[in-house]
């Protein structure tokens, strides 16, 4: 087995650097040179019109023609990226005679010095090498990373960077830095730097600089959007605060797929609620986010779909305001663009809808009233969430007011999870092929045009349900006790 890499971070800045080789492999090292302020030679019979305009900017210096060996006067690092192996064997036997280390693009045997897959957050880095046995491995632990590691990091950096003389001086043993450290990176300072707060951030660490040992005396909370269901679709930030959570009170509709993803060592406490069913009181959930967050916890209240689309999202950032306690909110996907999304219904159409409704049927004492004549004009979508149980009167009450009995409506039911099921009708048949179906919360109803695309555009999943033409004429089944 050979001897592992050794790794190494190289100051390029202002020191030459040769590439030999103007195609887009070449383009691409000469970038990443660039970012590290190397003085850059090319050299190569021809470049991409990228490097072209970059020669004729001076950001780089191109030497036309065949590879000489005099090319490699002066500089400190040679990478070969050529299409051609002979050139790039010569390459790294050139560079090899003069002691300075070469990369040949795709061949570990002939470099001397190998360019890792970087992962990079401001001054922040990381590199990861397979030592050439394995890049495409390597590229993929660097895409998870890229997923794991917050874009916060590089602000963070360099704001440790600019206080780090005022750190060592103050905390001058090594052990009580690391402590200091370690309180810093489990409080508030990277959340508020995330939130572009770094005024804020910089006098919470200076006074934590003023007391290492003690813990913050206040967490903070963020309000994320756990999406529909589909694990896929949580967002980057949501991740990474599900895992820096030391507690998650979470949704009855947050799926397993995406609790699965939280940090191992979490408290998860469901705190559900139900239209129909037991629910958690709303001001029982306020107590424990403010319990957690005053006990100097990182608290993640994760609803399912989005926090502020009828999700309580606003008076849940009342309580945490009137407790002073810091938060953040991360958007997730809504019921009503993942559930038209799987189930193939654009809520959009030129053709058919030029505005969008977004309703519940159940409000906070019981159903929602609206405005029922302006809910019934055509040419709009009505997205309707926690429509089930009144699905019957909804319809009726449209009808009533003029919306066309044979306008398609669908109910979708645990959008974009594996057991989705989607019911397709007209608004007056379908109360009762739902009820045929036993469909149950959590659905949406789409009303308007477009619902009708869920026959011909699904891909998600079964096609969707469709009524027995024999059974459209039947009246709707009584409502049970």
């Amino acid at each position: 087995m050979p001897a592992p890499l050794f790794p190494l971070f190289a100051d390029l800045h202002g020191r030459p650097v040769l590439v030999v080789g103007g195609g887009a492999v070449a383009e691409r090292k000469t970038r990443a040179l660039r970012e590290a302020g190397a003085e850059i030679r090319i050299g190569a019979p021809a470049l991409t019109p990228t490097l072209a305009e970059w020669a004729e900017l001076g950001l780089i210096t191109h030497l036309e023609g065949e590879f000489q060996p005099a090319w490699l006067d002066d500089v400190w690092l040679v990478t070969a990226a050529t299409d051609h192996a002979d050139v790039n064997a010569a390459v790294a036997d050139a560079a090899n005679r003069r002691r300075i280390f070469a990369n040949v693009v795709d061949d570990a045997a002939l470099s001397s010095v190998q360019i890792p897959a970087r992962v990079q957050r401001g001054p922040l880095q990381v590199a990861i090498s397979s030592s050439g046995a394995a890049p495409m491995l390597a590229r993929h632990l660097r895409e998870r990373l890229e997923s794991e590691l917050d874009e916060s990091l590089g602000p963070l950096a360099l704001l440790l960077q600019r206080l780090r003389p005022r750190i060592t001086a103050q905390l001058p043993d090594i052990a009580t830095r690391r402590r200091f450290f370690d309180t810093l990176l489990q409080g508030n300072v990277p959340g508020l730097i995330r939130a572009g707060r770094l005024y804020g951030a910089t006098r919470q660490l200076l006074c934590l600089l003023g007391a290492p040992r003690q813990r913050p005396k206040r967490g903070r909370v963020a309000l994320v959007g756990a999406g529909p269901g589909d694990a896929g679709l949580l967002t980057l930030r949501g991740l990474r605060l599900l895992n820096q959570a030391d507690v998650i009170l979470h949704d009855r509709l947050v799926s397993p797929e995406v609790l699965a993803l939280a940090r191992r060592d979490a408290e998860c406490i469901e705190v559900g609620k139900q239209a129909d069913g037991p629910s958690m009181r709303q001001s029982t959930i306020n107590a424990l986010m403010l319990e957690h967050a005053l006990a100097g916890k990182t608290v993640v209240r994760l609803k399912g779909g989005d926090a502020f689309v009828f999700g309580r999202g606003g008076e849940e950032l009342q309580a945490l305001r009137a407790h002073d306690i810091d938060y953040e909110v991360v958007p997730g996907i809504t019921a009503a663009l993942a559930c038209g999304a799987y189930a193939g219904i654009p809520l959009t159409h030129r053709d058919h809808a030029n505005s969008l409704r977004l309703l519940t049927a159940h409000g906070a004492n019981g159903p929602s009233e609206h405005e029922w004549a302006d809910l019934a004009r055509p040419g709009q979508t009505l997205a309707v969430y926690m429509g089930v149980a009144g699905l019957a009167n909804f319809a009726q009450q449209l009808i009533t007011h003029g919306r066309a009995a044979a306008t398609p409506a669908a109910l979708i039911e645990n959008g974009s999870r594996p057991e989705q099921r989607v019911i397709s009708a007209t608004l007056d048949t379908l109360p009762a092929l739902a009820r045929q179906h036993a469909v149950a919360s959590p659905a949406l109803l789409v009303v308007g045009d477009v619902a009708a695309h869920a026959d011909t555009l699904h891909w998600f999943g079964a096609a969707p349900l469709r009524p027995d033409p024999a059974d459209e004429k039947k009246p709707w089944p009584a409502r049970a006790a």
